[in-house]
């Protein structure tokens, strides 16, 4: 008999869902984690955009609406990844904080912002951006802007003082455990 009571018996292996960091995470590493799952979100709402945006071009020219599965099954396998990657960075894993910071902060940044540096390496104006722009440049620009923001806020707030110590203390704290 358990001396908490029947009903603890109940949930063996269950964790009580909680809203919050897990205890010790500093404020900082929390901002982070909230911002890359802000840029993910950002991420997740363009392919949706540019999904809808397939399928009614698509219909339009009576081609039945098609849009690039793969690709789209690719993003999903990603994020799927980078959420998993995200929730082990504000664990205290270093690994997962470089990995965010290579893949995310430099790659991933410049598949933000390659087309418009490549357009504009084409000889054309920032002044033109917004005179032949389309409707789904208008509902991208505001989303990718957000995206870029939060990626760029989410490596500042990894990269504080206070995030270096818990990301050096938990991995002082694994090596004690060891042994």
């Amino acid at each position: 008999m358990n001396p908490r009571g029947p009903s603890s018996e109940v949930a063996t292996d269950a964790v009580p869902f909680e809203s919050g960091p897990p205890p010790g995470v500093p404020k900082e590493v929390q901002a982070s984690f909230l911002l890359w799952l802000t840029a993910v979100g950002a991420g997740v709402l363009e392919t949706i955009i540019r999904v809808i945006d397939a399928l009614a071009i698509g219909w339009a020219s009576g081609s039945g609406g098609e849009t690039d599965v793969t690709g789209v099954v690719i993003r999903v396998i990603v994020y799927t990844l980078v959420v998993y990657i995200i929730t082990r960075m504000r664990l205290g894993k270093r690994w997962a904080r470089i990995t965010l910071a290579v893949l995310l902060g430099v790659v991933g940044t410049l598949s933000l912002v390659i087309d418009l540096i490549s357009w504009l390496a084409g000889g054309n104006s920032l002044s033109e951006v917004f005179t032949e722009a389309n409707l789904l440049f208008f509902l991208i620009a505001p989303v990718r802007t957000v995206h870029l923001a939060a990626v760029i806020a989410a490596l500042v707030f990894m990269f504080l003082p206070s995030a270096n110590t818990y990301f050096r203390d938990s991995r002082s704290v694994r090596r004690q455990a060891l042994g």
